[in-house]
């Protein structure tokens, strides 16, 4: 299955590190290639030989120790590579490798890396829940790295909790998915709209919505895998940039308007995931609004950007989401006609797991060609992937 396929296995310091050995036995069998990476706290729980004789190949822990072969090691391992895997992925290396710290060899190597990095986390539950190791996995996620696991169970710590390796079994799966993927939208250029607007009432407050960007975010960086050019018009969030993706950061609905159709002649895909403000205030105050007693606010239609991209359409694929709470596939059917769609992405808001802040979404992908395809409860990164696949075969058709 993974013939000719080259892998970098790097194992970090925690007790799942006897599990890479399997998993390392898993890659060699399928016909990849593995070097393995190993740091100094690893090596206290499993010795290099253990991998040396797994995979018929020389074991590399020091990025001063020189290899016949490599003279720059962890710039050799990187070029030499289609695919790093880290498993397990302790604490200190997903926070050094967030933070751009590359102070070993997995580290440095990782640095230069340009292909897929597959991480599969495993630590304390206390120490997977802490916020700033929350913050890192966020991070590390919008910069287009892919994660396995970690999942629920029984720790080495004796305790039950979240933090446990993912099966083996899953982790060689996620690899070969990412190693099978193709450069589906290679050439192309992709429009990503996302997160929310903000419509100034006064210097103090605004009207907003709960969009909290991860759709948008999980669209534009699939994008960028699958090899577009990638645009992301972003409202105001707290996500971290995709990797290799230009973002414009924009405020209000007639920014993004702005910011849009410019970028709108230059694309050939475009997906609006931004949950834009129907509404503004009519007139903004230039000082704080005093309470005093009840409050009436006069509100004035925004443009309507998707309708608006309709009309310009043309040959370009323009997708769209519905957010709705009752009646959804009709809905989202009739705001695919009205706004001249390809295709619509249909939530329903009142179901657990979907829409706004959350990171799974459950969807129905409604296209204009009267094909539906009803998609179960996953993670964002995967509902993002599964639309840009069909919508990359649907364009490549056209």
């Amino acid at each position: 299955m993974l013939d000719g396929k080259r892998i970098v296995l790097g194992v970090t310091g925690g007790i799942a590190a006897y599990k890479a050995v399997e998993l390392c036995r898993l890659f060699v069998r399928a016909g990849a290639e593995v070097r393995t990476v190993m740091t100094a706290a690893a090596k206290e729980f499993v010795a290099p030989l253990t991998f040396q004789s797994i995979s018929r190949n020389p074991v590399f822990s020091s990025l001063f120790a020189g290899v016949e072969r490599y003279d720059h090691v962890h710039i050799a391992l990187a070029e030499w590579a289609d695919l790093f895997v880290i498993a397990p992925a302790t604490a200190n290396c997903l926070g050094k490798i967030a933070a751009g710290i590359a102070d070993d060899l997995l580290t440095t190597a990782v640095m230069a890396a340009r292909c897929p990095v597959l991480l599969a986390p495993a630590m304390n539950s206390a120490m997977y829940e802490n916020p700033v190791t929350q913050g890192n996995l966020q991070k590390l996620q919008a910069l287009g790295y892919r994660f396995a696991g970690p999942e629920e169970g029984e720790l080495s710590c004796g305790e039950t909790g979240r933090g446990r390796l993912a099966a083996v079994e899953l982790i060689f799966e996620q690899a070969r998915a990412l190693l099978a993927a193709e450069k589906l939208l290679a050439g192309l250029n992709v429009l990503v709209t996302a997160g929310p607007t903000r419509e100034p009432l006064d210097p103090v407050r605004y009207l907003t919505n709960h969009s909290s960007g991860r759709m948008g975010y999980a669209l534009a960086a699939a994008a960028a895998r699958f090899g577009a050019r990638v645009v992301l018009v972003s409202g105001p969030t707290s996500l971290a940039r995709p990797w290799g993706v230009r973002v414009v950061d924009v405020t209000t609905a007639r920014e993004m308007r702005e910011a849009v159709l410019p970028e709108f002649e230059k694309c050939q895909i475009a997906v609006k995931a931004a949950a834009v403000a129907d509404y503004r205030p009519g007139s903004e105050s230039g000082t704080k609004i005093k309470k005093s007693g009840e409050l009436t606010l006069h509100l004035v239609k925004n443009p309507d950007i998707l309708e608006e991209l309709g009309k310009l359409k043309g040959e370009r694929f323009l997708a769209g989401f519905a957010a709705e709470t009752e009646d959804v596939r009709e809905n989202a059917l009739d705001k695919m006609r009205r706004k001249n769609l390809d295709l619509i992405v249909a939530n329903d808001l009142t179901e657990p797991g979907a829409g706004f802040n959350v990171e799974t979404n459950i969807c129905r992908l409604l296209f204009r060609d009267g094909t539906e395809l009803p998609l179960p409860k996953m993670s964002k990164d995967l509902v993002a992937e599964t639309i840009l696949r069909e919508i990359a075969k649907r364009y490549r058709k056209q």
